[in-house]
């Protein structure tokens, strides 16, 4: 599937090969070529040459060379159809698709863009200047944002009202419910996703708008934030709030940080760091990082790394060597929010992402630093913490220089700490609380309580914050750890998570303590997002378990049709023209299966 091949090498012949390049880097005519700096890599004498006749471009400094399709690929991170189609509207030509389906399909998602952007239109001008907006402006203003940030930002108001953007764009209802705008009522009548907020638009790198992010008024009624839902063309697990401002930034410095909220995006580049993006109600995802490593290749976090740390450890050392980052964490004061501090002390938060440390050597400071090192046992003890933080990184050689590095700050022989790193039964015996004195108290749980991560804790953190949501969609089949699966039929059982927990502390403490933590963490993501989430993955084990008894099984092709269909609608989950209905369908297929078959 495709563009027609007769239409790229018209877009090929046609574009004017010097004004694509323009757009992003100044040109000067050297005899029959145009040359300027590269954009692709660092350099002040011009090695970059475009040949303007035959339409392709060539870096003597690094080697970067195509045609114009290459170059907007590159230089604006498009897939191969995206960029053809980004020259062809600037060339004013027509497409032909090879497939029928797709084509209609990119001219749907062209109407679900242009309706958001009329509504990022109406939101914008509806806080600048309805009576309604008063309050929000005064938010805003109290929150240390400037008219001229309010406007680059294109940050909107939602009026409190059942269908205002609705009767304003006037579309067919169906295309506000795809592009995330609205829904239909019990009536059938079209009602406004976003009512009473502040809206932050959310675009993609090349500046379309996709999605929102929503804000309540101090005071008001309801959750504080609530963004998009996942649709046709907004995928919280792959966006990046600010990217499109901020990419530039982020290429020429080879770093990005990665904030939480929205204001802490403005915040940052009000302070002079203006490659900050945030993440969209979701934690940081593969998919995000691949993003972000097709533009940098040092991810610096500005969020309290410290209580996601011995959680997102694994995830971060993955990404490093997976994708050949580096992740750093910004020393940002503790309990300070960075769009606070961005006001506050501009000069403190730049010099936090300046100052920013390696991952690993940021957890180990944390352990030196909370630990007291006054006597021998208590160095000890610090440095047992320390090592058990160093061994869960995967490289030797990182692992050596930290251990080099604990033992000189808690006067250890190194070797002893060698030797501790190696053997996993010393680190837990080490880990261990001993009796004792009052030297002993502070520092028996070094290491916080493990926490589960991934949509099956997740769903049962929406369970238990907003059961309505969710409760009817969660079965058995979906969980593969027995504990979660264990705690929601729990709280169903018993009604609440406090006759929950009170129940499983005479059954199971282990189980009684995952209620805890999911009563404490609470949780604002998309049930319908983590239903899905929990089918895909319930499914693929479900397709790996099948093809693996497959492969011994006295009649492979008995499986065939099962593991077939299974592909096939795995594949339609990510499929934009699919919609809930694969989710369902699975679901209903999983419920169905033999307990030891799923």
């Amino acid at each position: 599937m495709g563009i027609v091949d007769e239409d790229i090498e018209r877009v090929r012949s046609e574009v004017d090969m010097v004004a694509v390049v323009s757009e992003h880097v100044p040109l000067k005519r050297a005899g029959r070529r145009w040359q300027g700096l590269c954009p692709f890599h660092s350099e002040k004498s011009p090695s970059f040459s475009v040949n303007a006749e035959e339409g392709l471009y060539y870096c003597f400094g690094c080697g970067a060379k195509g045609d114009a399709i290459t170059f907007v690929r590159e230089i604006e991170h498009l897939d191969f159809v995206g960029a053809v189609e980004k020259l062809a509207s600037k060339a004013g030509l027509t497409l032909r698709y090879t497939d029928r389906n797709e084509g209609e399909g990119r001219k749907q998602r062209a109407r679900l863009l242009a309706a958001l952007e009329q509504a990022v239109d109406f939101y914008h001008q509806r806080l600048l200047s309805a009576p309604d907006a008063a309050k929000a402006r005064g938010y805003l203003r109290s929150r240390g944002l400037t008219a001229d940030e309010v406007r680059h930002y294109k940050i909107g108001w939602a009026p409190d009202a059942w269908d205002e953007l609705a009767k304003a764009l006037r579309l067919p209802p169906q295309e506000l419910v795809d592009a995330g705008l609205g829904f239909l009522n019990r009536n059938g009548k079209v009602t406004d996703f976003f009512r009473g907020r502040v809206l932050f638009p959310i675009f993609d790198p090349q500046g379309a708008p996709l999605g929102f992010g929503g804000r309540i008024l101090p005071g008001a009624d309801g959750p504080k934030y609530k963004n998009s839902a996942d649709s046709r063309v907004y995928n919280k697990s792959k966006v990046l709030y600010g990217l499109n401002w901020a990419k530039t930034a982020i290429v020429e410095a080879d770093e990005v940080v990665v904030c939480e909220g929205y204001t802490d995006v403005i915040g940052f580049a009000a302070a002079g760091v203006p490659r900050a993006v945030a993440t969209c109600g979701t934690a940081l995802t593969d998919e995000h990082v691949k993003l972000l490593r097709s533009f940098a290749r040092r991810v610096v976090l500005a969020f309290d790394a410290d209580s996601a740390g011995q959680n997102a450890a694994e995830r971060f050392y993955a990404w490093e060597r997976t994708h050949d980052l580096d992740v750093a964490v910004a020393a940002l004061p503790a309990g300070v929010d960075p769009g606070d501090l961005s006001r506050e002390d501009p000069e403190a938060l730049a010099a936090a992402v300046a100052g920013a440390v390696p991952f690993l050597q940021f957890r180990v400071n944390r352990v030196l630093e909370k630990l007291p090192l006054g006597s021998a046992e208590q160095r000890a003890r610090a440095a047992e913490a320390a090592v058990a933080v160093i061994a869960e990184h995967p490289s030797d050689l990182v692992r050596d220089q930290y251990l080099l590095d604990v033992a000189a700050r808690t006067r250890l022989d190194v070797e002893q700490l060698r030797a501790l790193a190696r053997d996993p039964k010393r680190r837990a015996d080490a880990a261990r609380p001993s009796g004792g004195g009052r030297d002993d108290r502070p520092t028996r749980r070094v290491r916080p309580p493990a926490v589960r991560t991934g949509p099956e804790a997740e769903a049962l953190r929406v369970l238990v914050a907003r059961p309505d949501d969710i409760a009817g969609w969660l079965r058995p089949a979906l969980f593969a750890d027995e504990t979660i699966r264990a705690a929601v039929e729990a709280f169903e059982a018993c009604g609440s998570v406090r006759d929950a927990v009170t129940w499983a502390d005479e059954a199971d403490p282990g189980l009684a303590e995952v209620l805890r933590q999911a009563a404490a963490a609470d949780s604002d993501a998309d049930a319908a997002d983590v239903v899905a989430r929990l089918v895909e993955e319930a499914a693929r084990r479900v397709l790996r378990e099948t093809e693996a008894e497959a492969r011994v099984a006295e009649d492979p092709l008995a499986y065939n049709d099962v593991i077939v269909w299974l592909k096939r609608e795995l594949e339609r989950l990510h499929d934009e023209h699919s919609g809930f209905e694969v989710v369902e369908g699975l679901l209903t297929w999983l419920t169905d299966q033999p307990e030891d078959a799923a």
